[in-house]
């Protein structure tokens, strides 16, 4: 055994300052180690304390293509790039220091004259019984090829060769985590922006495509678009991936504004509208495109993706072969719609609702004949939403039905109490029902019940229905407004003449009254001229249905000149502004109190 003085640091740049020489025990090698270390296929070396190379085999000397003899007193560091990660280099240093057991890690390797080598697995442990290390590095180039082609293949669409939708998130992501760094050829321009644009797209006409000539036409045509777009996003380097199915996205990592991804639409969408010739057959599509652009700072992945998605839909729903970009407004509006459909139900339950009541006027001597119940909801987020705010909601979702059966009830209830209050002044109460009250609920059963309840008699009920909820009806709906006739209650239909406007159901049904839409009488103003026509067919319908034995209800009366003219011709109730705007129930017990005409 010898013993010799080591005086130097890990780096080779010598003693560390107030730092002291320092005497190390190196073990003598045995002759079997040594003959294993130099004729062992794994590249090695021994590394002292101090970093440097004690000796190296033939092995190593192969991989770094030169000869292990001249490595002797080189900082092992330097040829395996382990100063490059700072991590990295203490984790060495602890290793030779005799502190920690073990180093491994991936390296690239150095060759003679700075050259770039082969990347290696690199592991640093201490010898037994001695002071050294020892380091071996196995080249691992071919498996790392292997592992990228994999990720390649795993990252990247078969179809189109594009990256496919986890490659695209992985880069949108890394996107948004660096904002104003840029990663993409943008960037290199000094185009530094701190923005992000996003086009998301899909092909109108790809399924009747897929569908007529086979999904291999169809993979062809996908690949055709792909390439096209690819061309489009080459000139600024930007992303193109496909994301499943028809649906593509372009990523423009460092956006200037929003003109540069409306430009880069317009581009895409001229050149996908161009014929494709596929194998001889000539092929027609085109795409429907959204468009976001934002700050990247703040922004999440999931929110730009959905932000995106909302667009391409506006862009379908405009009709399609066009590229929508995002409005704040707009979208505002659809969360809107999504907070007031999911809270329809529930709304009913906390008693969210309120009835107001419009009277209905004789037009002949000024009377209230009787009421429409008008539904408003009181909100606790968006205040007092009128019934154009919910009522589509409600039928789409199907909260018109417990909706419709409240207000039903409700105003029957306060009716009866103005019969008890004002008994020589019958008062009618109208109700609107809506289509799916009339399909999706025992109507006669929930009006009999709720008659019954409140005690109403039906002969101060009227139900009012659109055309569109009457024409055709056949069946389980013509036998419900036919029990519902024979019960007594009144049967009105709304908004007369704007629908299919058929008048052969009106012999059909038991209908009592018609309630002419507004925009009937709207021709009757004193401000315009007027039009000869709007009255005649007015008059002509007011005939028809008296010669029916049916009474007529002129809406959205708005001054005395219309309501003087519509009662000349014979209408025999209004409703309007002229008379009253909604009001709650106070007020129209108050109006009846009083003897006061509205």
């Amino acid at each position: 055994m010898r013993e010799r003085a080591v005086s130097g640091t890990l780096d080779g740049q010598g003693s560390t300052p107030g730092s002291t020489p320092t005497t190390v025990t190196q073990c003598n090698e045995s002759s079997d180690f040594r003959a294993a270390f130099n004729a062992a296929q794994l590249a090695m070396a021994v590394v002292g304390r101090d970093g440097l190379v004690r000796s190296a085999n033939h092995a190593l000397g192969e991989l770094l293509g030169t000869d292990p003899a001249g490595l002797a007193d080189a900082p092992a560091a330097d040829f395996t790039g382990l100063r490059e990660d700072a991590r990295t280099w203490s984790a060495y240093r602890e290793v030779l220091l005799g502190r920690r057991d073990r180093l491994h890690c991936t390296r690239r390797l150095k060759q003679r004259g700075g050259r770039q080598g082969v990347w290696a697995e690199v592991i640093v442990t201490p010898l037994p019984d001695s002071c050294d290390a020892l380091l071996s590095v196995a080249d691992i180039s071919d498996r790392r090829d292997l592992r990228a082609r994999l990720r390649h293949l795993r990252m990247h669409d078969p179809v189109t060769r594009l990256p496919n939708r986890s490659l695209f998130f992985e880069r949108l992501t890394a996107a948004l985590a660096a904002p104003g760094r840029g990663t993409g050829r943008a960037a290199g321009r000094g185009a530094v922006t701190g923005r992000i644009g996003l086009l998301y797209l899909d092909l109108d006409g790809f399924k009747a495509i897929n569908d007529t000539l086979g999904h291999r036409a169809g993979d062809r045509l996908l690949g055709a678009v792909a390439k096209r777009l690819a061309e489009c996003a080459a000139p600024g380097g930007h992303l193109v991936a496909r994301l499943g199915g028809d649906e593509f996205a372009l990523l423009v990592e460092e956006s200037t504004g929003t003109q540069q991804l409306v430009d880069l639409a317009t581009r895409v969408q001229s050149r996908i509208q161009q014929p494709f010739d596929m194998a001889g057959q000539r092929l027609a599509v085109s795409a429907s495109i959204g468009v976001v652009e934002r700050p990247a700072a703040g922004t999440h992945a999931t929110e730009l993706m959905q932000a995106a998605d909302t667009t391409l839909y506006w862009a379908k729903a405009d009709g399609k072969a066009r590229w929508t970009l995002f409005d704040p407004e707009r979208n505002a509006h659809r969360m809107t719609r999504q907070a007031l459909s999911s809270t329809l139900r529930p709304a009913v339950e906390r008693d969210e609702f309120v009835l107001q009541y419009q009277p209905l006027v004789g037009l002949g001597d000024g009377v209230v004949r009787g009421v429409e119940a008008l539904v408003r909801w009181r909100h606790p987020q968006f205040g007092t939403l009128a019934p154009n705010r919910f009522i589509g909601l409600a039928e789409e979702t199907g909260a018109i039905v417990p909706l419709g059966r409240w207000v039903l009830a409700t105003a029957c209830r306060q009716a009866r109490r103005w019969q008890l209050a004002h008994p020589r002044e019958p008062i009618v109460v109208s109700v609107n029902v809506a289509v799916r009250q009339v399909w999706d609920s025992d109507l006669v059963a929930d009006v009999a019940a709720i008659l019954t309840e409140t005690g109403l008699p039906p002969s101060l009920l009227q139900l009012e229905l659109t055309e569109s909820a009457v024409m055709g009806s056949a069946g389980r709906p013509l036998q419900q407004l036919q029990q519902l006739s024979d019960m007594g209650v009144a049967i009105a239909i709304d908004d007369f003449g704007t629908g299919y406007s058929n008048l052969a159901y009106l012999s059909r049904l038991p209908v009592s009254t018609l309630k002419l839409d507004g925009s009937f009488v709207r021709g009757f103003r004193s401000e315009e001229p007027p039009n000869p026509a709007d009255e005649t067919i007015v008059e002509a319908l007011v005939q028809l249905a008296h010669r029916l034995g049916i009474k007529v209800t002129a809406e959205c009366v708005e001054s005395a000149e219309q309501a003087e003219r519509l009662g000349r011709i014979g209408c025999d109730t209004g409703q309007g502004w002229f008379y009253s705007r909604p009001v709650p129930a106070d007020s129209i017990s108050a109006l009846l109190s009083t003897g006061v005409r509205p």
